[in-house]
């Protein structure tokens, strides 16, 4: 059985938050530079340029991309010959989180759902994390992290649909969903998609697709032409980078699928912002 230190998990979440909070990740930056060159308003054009030169300044100068630094989400995949020394792994994480937000200068946004308190002097600065486990063959940990804003989150959507809905009726929902949002998820977005499962695990299937990397192509040839013509109706909605109006709303559509019911269609549609902050590691 393998052992990893607590403080090496701590510190591992610590300096990928911290990372994440300054530095896009580069798949996100290439499909921006390239919606910008593609995209056909003006205006948008130069929105997007401007979303760059922060990403630029942010990089340099090591300052937050974005004032909403987001609450922060995990999936971790632990495989079954390996444990944590020291303590436990769900701690660690979030002692790296709150170590990350802290020593990062990002802005803390946990709050109790109805006074809206803030939780940084009672839970913790920024906690709970929000993590989702995996247990997996093998000798190590797997870490993927995201900062998922507000701003996106709540314009998130899922519904069950009767299984005749097909194809056709998760397209339109999907357009509905992001036809809605209009410049509030701060466009150019990504879209996760998940289909299937029950009701929950679609909804997690959704987030998690936000996590893989612009450009890559879904393994799925089905679920890849999908996506493709998800995109391409997205991006006729004329929304445009910020709701400025304009041919690239969406860089990406990213479908996770899973096995479901006989009766049920579960879909959920989650919405990430153009500052994709997401990283991972495998220790």
């Amino acid at each position: 059985m393998r052992e990893i230190e607590y403080s090496e998990v701590v510190k591992a979440v610590k300096d990928m938050i911290m990372y994440s909070g300054t530095d896009l990740p580069q798949d996100t930056y290439d499909a921006l530079k390239q919606a910008m060159e593609d995209e056909k308003s003006p205006v948008s054009k130069e929105v997007i340029r401007q979303i760059l030169e922060n990403a630029d300044i942010a990089k340099d100068e090591k300052r937050p991309l974005c004032q909403d630094t987001g609450l922060a989400v995990f999936f971790v995949k632990v495989g079954d010959q390996v444990k944590i020394k020291g303590g436990l792994l769900k701690d660690a994480i979030n002692e790296g989180t709150e170590q990350g937000y802290t020593e990062g200068y990002l802005r803390a946004s946990t709050c109790e759902p109805f006074s809206r308190a803030n939780l940084k002097d009672t839970v913790g600065y920024n906690l709970p994390a929000i993590i989702h486990f995996d247990l997996v063959a093998g000798d190590k940990i797997d870490i993927e992290y995201a900062a998922k804003g507000g701003g996106s989150e709540n314009v998130s959507r899922a519904r069950v649909f009767p299984p005749a809905a097909g194809k056709e009726g998760i397209i339109a929902y999907v357009k509905e969903v992001i036809s809605d949002a209009g410049g509030n998820p701060c466009p150019p977005i990504t879209i996760g998609v998940g289909i299937g499962g029950t009701f929950e695990k679609a909804t997690i299937s959704s987030k998690h697709a936000l996590f893989r990397d612009i450009g890559s192509v879904n393994p799925d040839p089905e679920m890849a032409e999908l996506e493709e013509t998800i995109l391409n109706e997205v991006n006729k909605l004329g929304i445009g980078a910020m709701g400025m109006g304009g041919t690239k709303t969406a860089l990406a559509v990213h479908i996770e699928s899973n096995p479901c019911h006989i009766a049920s269609l579960p879909v959920s549609v989650n919405v990430q912002c153009h500052s994709s902050r997401h990283t991972h590691i495998t220790l």
